[in-house]
């Protein structure tokens, strides 16, 4: 017959392995487990027709995959009904996985007209020139510091796309783009879709409506009291990394992004998608 001594000390293996298995579970939901999120975003210059109009943000992927071909983010996405899909930066890192792109393409753009952006990682891999136009085969439209007007019941807004700042040199700046669309349509309601958000001042100086930015991962570990504990350049304490933020000139929302790069993790920061309703 085993000795107290020994039953003890079986026990405090078994609670040891217990306690090892259920944080191990939870940091793996932590990395998998999807959160859908609505943000309201209202603003007076709003048309009437867009009032409702729903945007569900994709962000910094990082090729990470969801199940079979991303099976289960794009049961989210489709789950929150969107008029509008926008793809803001960091879909890979590598050029590897720029395979898992034409499954994942379609889909979204067979959900609801979807629009994309570049991030850091995608001119740091150097797949941008082969990214893009897979993309536009699939049915995404790619805003390469461009814009496209949207209608809905006779009224317009503008949607701008701005090229990651890691792009091509001399490229249109914010301001420019959005003066570009002011000179041609006029004063219109605008979204813009850009990766990164710690630009939030070139937002705020061009003076656009909104913003719909990533980049940031929530600051990967989001301790109470705190807007994330990590930002983009290793900074403790980052700022504008989740939700939405107002700011002196028109408002920006902030996607936690999907997928993270090792040896990074999230922790009580789930994979973010948010939906953004207007109003």
């Amino acid at each position: 017959m085993a000795s107290k001594r020994t039953r003890r000390g079986r026990r405090i293996l078994l609670a040891a392995l217990l306690l090892f298995l259920a944080g191990a579970l939870f940091l793996y939901d932590q990395q998998n487990r999807i959160q859908p999120e609505t943000v309201e975003a209202c603003s007076p210059r709003l048309p009437a027709a867009f009032d409702g109009f729903r945007v569900v943000q994709i962000s910094d992927l990082h090729g990470k995959m969801f199940g079979a071909d991303n099976e289960r983010l794009l049961n989210a996405v489709a789950g929150l009904e969107p008029d509008l899909i926008a793809i803001t930066g960091d879909l890979v890192d590598d050029p590897a996985q720029l395979s898992m792109i034409p499954a994942l393409a379609r889909a979204l753009s067979g959900i609801a007209p979807t629009y994309y952006v570049t991030g850091n990682h995608e001119w740091a891999a150097g797949v941008v020139r082969e990214l893009e136009p897979l993309l536009e085969q699939c049915g995404v439209t790619v805003l390469s510091n461009e814009y496209v007007m949207l209608e809905r019941n006779g009224d317009r807004i503008a949607l701008l796309g701005a090229e990651d700042s890691n792009g091509y040199a001399d490229q249109k700046t914010v301001q420019e783009l959005a003066d570009q669309v002011r000179q041609e349509q006029g004063a219109v309601y605008e979204i813009l879709l850009s990766h990164r958000n710690n630009h939030y001042k070139q937002y705020a100086q061009a003076r656009v409506d909104l913003t719909l930015a990533g980049h940031a991962h929530g600051g990967l570990i989001r301790l109470p009291g705190t807007d994330g504990l990590v930002g983009p350049k290793r900074e403790l304490f980052p700022q504008y990394t989740a939700g939405l933020y107002d700011l002196s000139y028109g408002q920006m929302v902030v996607s936690r992004g999907l997928g993270n790069q090792f040896p990074c993790f999230r922790l009580l920061n789930r994979p973010d998608v948010p939906l953004v309703v207007l109003g």
